[in-house]
């Protein structure tokens, strides 16, 4: 999307309640009838166990690595390896928590939180909650927790608030925020214990705190006690490294740098979920590397859609869009990480310079 594209729809956002001449409710259910009538909205539960099948065998060939390479800093491979693993069932967590594999929610759930607590080593209950509340209200000031201020700072009146050597950070956030994410796997590692460990509701606690006590405290002991001392720390730190870059990178695409809606804005929900989500060209490769992510518009359309389905989707989409006059936004995948670094840097410059001298700075502003 161009500049020129994105004000435009900022200015649908800010002035088009609804709707003008259409009824906005039946325009998605008009959509939403299309998809559902050639049968996109079928599980394809085979699929996904072609997928696990194929990264279990994929995680078999990384211990028997591990296994056969023994004291070797070639383990380094093995760990990027395991990176890129979890963050592929970590797709498959995800999918199972939109109800994408099997029929039954109990089914999608307990598939969910295995994976995601056993073999992942993230909460499944903490990713449930947050992700949820973003697809309801995505990039809508107050409602989506993934815009709310962090290390990363996504407004500029959360920008401006910010101070010391924290501002000097955010002014430059879009040019660390990649290599930040080499920290995003400990991040969400952390996010799991403190929610099973914390007061707020978590469905199935005791089985979450078993699942990841056994993975990450089992993991963590497996490295240490096959591997010298420094190279299990930088077998840790590589795997938890690719894993948090990877899975940052591919969701950041997504809706970073895309319009900002008001808290009470009055959007219908076939504009709220198009005008702030982006798509990612790319073909088969890319739907493999993002794990169908980068159907990004589908995908909040309609989030129970298995991802076999989603290109299809994305053909009748992008014309229902069309013809109705709604931007639709889709980008090659270096060109959506640009977007990002040059947005974070914009907002960033609304943080105020640790360097600059208050009394200089008044008499700037006179």
């Amino acid at each position: 999307m161009s500049a020129n594209s994105s004000a435009s729809a900022v200015r649908i956002i800010r002035t088009r309640p609804g709707g003008d001449t259409t009824n906005p409710t039946s325009e998605y259910s008009a959509l939403l009838q299309t998809v559902r009538n050639l049968g996109l909205l079928r599980r394809r539960t085979g699929f996904y166990w072609v997928v696990f099948s194929i990264l279990t065998v994929a995680l078999g060939g990384a211990v028997a690595g591990f296994t056969l390479l023994g004291n070797s800093w070639y383990q380094l491979l093995i760990a990027g390896a395991l990176g890129i693993i979890m963050t592929q069932f970590a797709f498959l967590a995800h999918e199972a928590s939109h109800r994408q594999v099997f029929e039954s929610g109990k089914a999608n759930d307990r598939a969910g939180r295995w994976l995601a607590d056993l073999v992942v080593g993230i909460s499944y209950s903490w990713w449930m909650n947050k992700h949820s509340r973003h697809h309801g209200k995505p990039n809508t000031v107050g409602m989506d927790p993934d815009i709310e201020p962090d290390f990363i700072v996504f407004q500029t009146k959360d920008a401006e608030k910010v101070t010391g050597l924290a501002a000097f950070v955010t002014r430059k956030q879009g040019y660390l925020f990649f290599p930040m994410l080499l920290l995003e796997g400990i991040n969400l590692h952390i996010h799991a214990f403190r929610t099973v460990f914390g007061s707020g509701k978590v469905d199935r606690r005791w089985l979450e705190i078993t699942l990841l006590t056994v993975r990450v405290v089992g993991y963590v002991a497996v490295i240490f006690y096959f591997l010298p001392l420094g190279m299990a720390f930088a077998f840790i730190g590589v795997q938890m490294a690719v894993f948090g870059l990877y899975m940052g990178a591919s969701f950041a695409p997504n809706h970073k740098g895309m319009p900002i809606l008001p808290h009470d804005s009055k959007v219908d929900f076939l504009r709220r979920q198009v005008l702030t989500s982006r798509n990612i060209r790319g073909g088969t490769v890319m739907d493999s590397f993002m794990g169908g992510l980068n159907y990004q518009i589908e995908h909040h359309l309609f989030p129970n859609m298995p991802r076999p389905h989603l290109r299809k989707a994305q053909e009748i989409v992008r014309e229902y869009c069309e013809a109705h006059g709604i931007p639709y936004t889709e980008t090659r995948l270096v060109t959506s990480y640009r977007i990002v670094i040059d947005y974070l840097n914009r907002v960033g410059l609304a943080a105020r310079d640790p360097f600059d001298c208050p009394m200089v700075a008044q008499l700037r502003n006179r």
